[in-house]
Parts: structure tokens; C-alpha cells; sequence
């Protein structure tokens, strides 16, 4: 959250740049800014521990086949709208040059627009101790927190800064993980960044290590990765070469190489058997959702296997 306050922070005082020397009147010279530069990765998850050595090898995955950018709606002329009329307010004592009620004051025009949503965010994270309940409460009536987060991942990417865009378009991810669309403009944004463009997992909002596959137009997903992810307990027995997960009374086994697999005592088939592949133990995906009783979707553009618990 941090990570992405500063972000946020430096994208206002970059518009902000721009915007006042666009708004700047005769005798009346907005203070100068001075956009920081923020160069971050995203956390890697945890590494997990290896269950056996790869045993089988993946088929190559298929190129996935981006679609043409959809248009996007500019934010310059609302940035500048929002800058030139926090100019005219500045009180002693306020955060900042021109003090919170020049950004209240003129986030009122944009409110219902990207700029005024990145600008909400702001002021309930900087300026929470001046604000009233019902300032409050206005204000978090404006911000969706994916909606913003993604607006501000696309200004980072018009910018240039296309590493940053790829970290908050992360967190808006993580704000609304049902939300497939955020998943394609992530595929985009990691193919602009030049990053792999191999199949992913994506559980609860929380992006993986370990990689799905497909061979014989079967989905395989790590089994370990999920269920733990979902919170479930998981053991590994070397001598039997099963794995087997606690969740909520529900108990399940797998044994690798086999197309069978208990749940609570009663066999259940799988579409293909349960394999070793770089260290992790990998299911088809469709045995997640009967067995863990979650939802699984598939992203087509970004190649995204999604998983969440209702």
C-alpha cells in the first residue's frame, strides 16, 4: 500500500508539473513541483517447497494473440482543470504548498472522472487528520479503488514508466480479482514491458511462481500453489508420492500419476492424471473448482487462469 501511496504521489506532482505551466496567469506564478522518479518491481510470492524433481516435460505453450488497443479516454485537460483550481487556495498550517481545501475544492469538477478518483485517493491517504466525516464520506463515494488504480497505471504508461503502470495494474487486481478486464490490460502492459508471455495464475488477486500449462488440451494448474493460497493445509508424502489437502472438513488426496482422486473417502476422476513437473504437483484445472469449491475462469487475451473464493 505504501508502494502504491508514492506512486500515486508522483503521478499527481507530474500532472501537477504540467498542468501549472499550462493554467499559469499573469502575476500569479503556481508554485513550482518536482515530479520524483519511482523504479519498483513487484513482490515476488514465496518460494515454495519442492515436493519431487520434475518428472515430465510441459508442452510449449500456444502465442497468445493481443487485441488491437481499445481507446482511451484522456486525462490532460482534467488534470489541468484540477491543478489550476487547487492554486487558489493555500492556508497556513496545511500539508503542502496549496493545502487540502484547493484539492477538495477542485476534485468537485472531476469527481466522476479518472483524475478526481487518483485525486480522492490522495486526500483520504494524505489528509484524513483535516478532513471531515463528511468529507469522508464524499470522498469514498468518488473512488473505486480498481477504477483509480487502473486510471493511474495508464497515465504511468503514457508516460513511459511502464514497470510502475505493470505494479498498480497489479494492485487493481488485487482490489477486484473478479474483474477479467483488469487481467487483459495486464497482459498488455507485460507484453509493453517485454516479460514472458506464457500462461498465468492468478489466485485471490495474488499472481503465482508457478506456472500453469497445457498439454493434450488439458489446463494444468500447481495444486500445492492454489491450496495453499486459499488457505488450506497441504501435505506431501514422498513414499506413497500423494498429496493431501485439509480445507473446511474437506479432505483430499491425490496420488501422482493417477487419474483418481478421494475427496472426504469417495473416489473422483480426473480428466488426466495428477503430475510432477518442475518440483510442484499439477491437476487439471477443472479438479480445483469441484474440489476446492472454487471459481476458475479463463482470461483468452492475457492466456490467465483465475482463481477466488466466493
Amino acid at each position: 500500500m505504501k508502494k502504491t501511496v508514492i506512486l500515486l504521489t508522483s503521478l499527481a506532482l507530474m500532472l501537477g508539473t504540467a498542468a501549472g505551466t499550462a493554467s499559469a496567469k499573469p502575476g500569479n506564478t503556481p508554485p513550482g513541483k518536482t515530479g520524483k522518479e519511482v523504479s519498483s518491481k513487484a513482490p515476488k510470492d514465496k518460494e515454495r517447497p519442492v515436493e519431487e524433481k520434475q518428472t515430465e516435460e510441459m508442452d510449449p505453450s500456444e502465442t497468445a494473440k493481443p487485441e488491437e488497443d481499445e481507446g482511451k479516454e484522456s486525462s490532460v485537460s482534467e488534470a489541468e482543470n484540477t491543478e489550476s483550481s487547487a492554486t487558489d487556495s493555500s492556508e497556513p498550517g496545511k500539508k503542502g504548498p496549496k493545502g487540502y481545501k484547493g484539492l477538495f475544492k477542485a476534485i468537485q469538477n472531476v469527481k466522476d472522472k479518472p483524475a478526481g478518483a487518483v485525486l480522492a485517493d490522495i486526500l483520504l491517504t494524505k489528509y484524513a487528520a483535516e478532513l471531515t466525516d463528511e468529507q469522508k464520506k464524499e470522498l469514498e463515494a468518488i473512488i473505486e479503488e480498481d477504477k483509480a488504480l487502473e486510471a493511474a497505471a495508464e497515465m504511468l504508461e503514457n508516460n513511459g514508466s511502464v514497470t510502475d503502470a505493470v505494479y498498480l495494474q497489479e494492485e487493481a487486481i488485487k482490489s477486484n480479482f473478479k474483474n477479467l478486464d483488469l487481467y487483459k490490460t495486464l497482459g498488455k502492459l507485460n507484453e509493453k514491458a517485454g516479460k514472458k508471455n506464457g500462461v498465468k495464475l492468478y489466485v485471490n488477486g495474488e499472481g503465482t511462481d508457478a506456472e500453469p500449462f497445457i498439454k493434450k488440451g488439458n489446463t494444468f494448474v500447481p495444486f500445492r500453489a492454489i491450496a495453499e493460497t486459499l488457505n488450506a493445509e497441504v501435505t506431501w508424502n514422498p513414499e506413497e508420492r500423494s498429496i493431501t489437502v485439509s480445507k473446511d472438513g474437506v479432505i483430499i488426496k491425490l496420488v501422482v500419476d493417477s487419474k483418481t482422486a478421494t475427496v472426504n473417502g469417495q473416489n473422483v476422476s480426473l480428466e488426466a492424471p495428477a503430475t510432477i513437473t518442475k518440483g510442484s504437483t499439477y491437476v487439471p484445472v477443472r479438479f480445483i473448482s469441484e474440489a476446492l469449491r472454487a471459481t476458475v475462469l479463463w482470461e483468452e487475451q492475457s492466456r490467465t487462469v483465475v482463481v477466488y473464493e466466493e
